[in-house]
């Protein structure tokens, strides 16, 4: 059994949201209540990337609360606000920044009460942390968010906002291809090392380096999930899913004929995140959902051109196409 290794790179941008002029817009509402907590209202669709956990971060930093004390309630017809669709690597950076406009909002609301109370001239004066909202150089002059909130409710006064927020890009020019079809764009790198039986032609991806930047991390464990989710997906893509067709029928419709990887596939993967803050993102932060899986089958294709000389230029890389590819060039 001859087994050779190699490795190979891939680099991706990838354009954030709808792109090319289309309306890409989110809008979330935000309240605080009586006893300090919050509620973020979005569409949003949390399908498991974790996004509800960022949209409570972003909310809790900025109205000074834990996030344990914030609430989001997401993709509800009945209750919450269109924020379009979990796709386009887009949630964090457009919803994400609906919810911090809403957040930033109701706590100006809270912050006109609070300067009332704390017999301040300007809410420019004040800071929230820690649920409290104080003086700003004078954090022993504060007062319970909590109790700010329940008072202003007993004289009428709701603290909820909304936030709408547009990601601005522009159609191409149809005579010279120019415009700004995305903004922003998120960038990655991945280096992977594979070894590659040439008796059978299988592949096996031993390990993974995954650099990308995501602006900032608002959640690095999720952050770190969402690349190593990507990883093992472009690993698939690489090298095992293959829809078969005959005449536009689908002869593998079920998972025990449409392979695809599972944990005991994974690799060694290494995350590496880059954070290069985009100025127009909340806090900084883009997004890694689709360019985490994108760099990897190409990455994987030039790691098998490196251990075993030959191109695969259709996917999957199967062992079949391995061998044959092999015996094209003579040594199989």
């Amino acid at each position: 059994m001859a087994k050779k290794r190699g490795a190979g790179m891939a680099c991706v941008f990838y354009g954030i949201g709808y792109g090319n002029g289309f309306p890409d817009v989110s809008t979330a509402f935000v309240e605080i209540h009586d006893d300090g907590t919050a509620t973020v209202r979005t569409g949003a669709v949390d399908c498991g990337q974790g996004s509800n956990t960022v949209f409570a971060i972003i909310a809790a930093d900025i109205m000074g609360i834990a996030v344990e004390d914030v609430t989001v309630v997401s993709a509800d017809t009945d209750t919450t606000p269109d924020a379009g669709t979990t796709a386009a690597t887009r949630q964090t950076y457009v919803s994400g920044n609906a919810v911090r406009l809403a957040a930033l909002e109701v706590r100006s609301k809270l912050f006109q009460y609070a300067a009332l109370e704390l017999g301040v001239n300007t809410e420019q004066g004040l800071v929230a942390r820690d649920g409290r909202v104080m003086v700003k150089g004078y954090p022993v002059k504060s007062v319970l968010i909590r109790d700010l909130a329940a008072r202003a409710r007993l004289k009428g006064y709701r603290l909820v906002a909304e936030g709408t927020f547009t990601a601005h890009s522009t159609q191409l020019d149809p005579e010279n291809g120019q415009g700004a079809p995305y903004w922003p764009y998120a960038f990655g790198t991945q280096i992977v090392e594979v070894e590659v039986d040439t008796d059978t032609g299988r592949v096996d991806v031993l390990k993974v380096v995954a650099a990308h930047d995501v602006g900032r991390a608002i959640n690095r464990k999720g952050v770190e999930g969402q690349i190593a989710g990507g990883v093992v997906q472009g690993m698939g893509y690489a090298l095992l899913e293959e829809v078969a067709l005959d005449r536009g029928r689908i002869q593998n419709p079920s998972f025990a004929d449409y392979l695809l990887p599972t944990l005991m596939d994974a690799p060694q993967i290494q995350p590496i995140i880059v954070e290069d803050p985009e100025p127009t993102g909340p806090f900084g932060a883009k997004g890694v959902g689709e360019p985490a899986l994108l760099p990897t089958a190409p990455a994987i294709l030039n790691a098998i051109y490196d251990a075993v000389g030959v191109r695969i230029t259709s996917l999957p890389a199967t062992p079949e196409k391995i061998l044959a590819a092999l015996k094209e060039k003579g040594e199989n």
